[in-house]
């Protein structure tokens, strides 16, 4: 398991931050926000990161991807972390090239990957059915509907799912809620008839929807009632890029805030000399610099296929959560009066953590699914 970056790696992360500092600052998140804009993100830049091959880090060369891995990705979503770009990163170029890639057949590869690797086709996975990450509680029915099934139930919290053109659907096909067999993974359209999506308003201006399913056609993606298995792959990758990303974002705020203890005087001096002060931060560059090495440990390990990734996924998510609150609370915290109004950037960052903390599980659920995962 590496512990640092090799050569192609770092190069791959000296272009994305170069990339999202210059073409998506935070003025093109607070844009889209102000704009309401109906898809959330930039379809230009999106096309962009597809030119750059990052839509294609999980595809193999066969439909068009690099099969460059999870830490690549990785160090993609940090960066994008540190301008908070709303992108579809996520939702398409992590988890629905990762599901394609494992559990595809052959004919769906060919259909989906292509498109998904050229940015012109979105990807939403439609999991949550409860108010907080539980990816085994699944209520929504899977019915035999001649040669393929229709399903019906309500998904909550679905990244990129209003502008999605296809939906990765968790059903179940057997057992009761919380069983680990009997869950199913879907492909649907994301226009076809049965399907209600409702754009959700997030506080840190990120797309979700609730979808609503009643009797959608879908097509199995993977073996029936093998997708738990499936599902706990792909969001243990989902969970330690969400951390890089989270990781970004934290070192952002970090670095803003200092900045502001150097640049702001009172009674004549920098309050960045204030000892109390000088705690805090060093608090903070502490954290950040353990939850880097969390990060890299994490997608190592998944793109090693190590016995212990899932633990190392879970370690990272939880370590990132617990950071990103610290950063983003003193970020705004340090600024004072001016961290608390709109017109400052640094409450972006407080509002991001708030989602991200509570997606793909937060601190608590890591904490215990770590313990259960090590034997304790």
């Amino acid at each position: 398991m590496a512990l640092v970056l090799n050569e192609e790696t770092r190069m791959v992360r000296d272009t994305a931050l170069e990339f999202f500092r210059e073409r998506s600052p935070i003025t093109a998140l607070r844009k889209l926000r102000d704009d309401n804009d109906a898809d959330g993100f930039d379809r230009g830049l999106w096309r962009q990161m597809a030119e750059l091959g990052w839509t294609g880090f999980l595809v193999s060369e066969d439909h068009g991807g690099s099969a460059f891995g999870v830490t690549g990705l990785g160090q993609v979503m940090e960066a994008a972390g540190r301008t908070l770009a709303a992108t579809p990163l996520l939702s398409t170029a992590l988890l629905g090239a990762g599901l394609l890639d494992l559990a595809g057949s052959a004919d769906q590869k060919d259909e989906h990957l292509p498109p998904l690797v050229a940015g012109e086709r979105l990807f939403a996975l439609a999991l949550e059915e409860t108010s907080r990450h539980a990816p085994h509680h699944i209520a929504t029915t899977a019915v035999r509907h001649g040669d393929g099934y229709r399903l019906t139930g309500q998904k909550r919290f679905v990244l990129d799912g209003h502008i999605a053109d296809v939906l990765i659907v968790a059903a179940r096909t057997s057992g009761t809620v919380d069983d680990h067999d009997g869950i199913t993974l879907f492909l649907v359209a994301g226009d076809a008839s049965g399907v209600t999506r409702t754009r959700t308003i997030m506080v840190d201006s990120r797309n979700a929807a609730l979808v609503n399913l009643d009797g959608a056609p879908a097509e199995p993606l993977g073996p029936v009632g093998g997708g738990a298995d499936l599902l706990d792959n792909v969001l243990d990758r989902a969970r330690a890029c969400l951390a890089a990303e989270m990781l970004g974002s934290s070192a952002e705020a970090f670095e803003r805030a200092v900045q502001y203890l150097k640049d702001r005087k009172q009674f004549g001096v920098q309050i960045g000399t204030f000892q109390a002060l000088k705690h805090r931060a060093a608090q903070m560059f502490c954290e950040i610099e353990v939850t880097r090495s969390a990060v890299v440990a994490a997608l190592s390990a998944l793109d090693d296929h190590a016995n212990d990734a899932a633990a190392l996924a879970s370690l990272a998510k939880a370590k990132a959560n617990d950071t990103i609150y610290l950063c983003g609370n003193e970020g705004v915290q340090m600024h004072g009066g001016i961290g608390m109004t709109d017109e400052h950037e640094i409450g972006f960052f407080m509002k991001r953590a708030r989602v991200a903390q509570a997606t793909f599980g937060d601190a608590a659920f890591h904490r215990d699914r770590y313990g259960r995962l090590m034997g304790y």
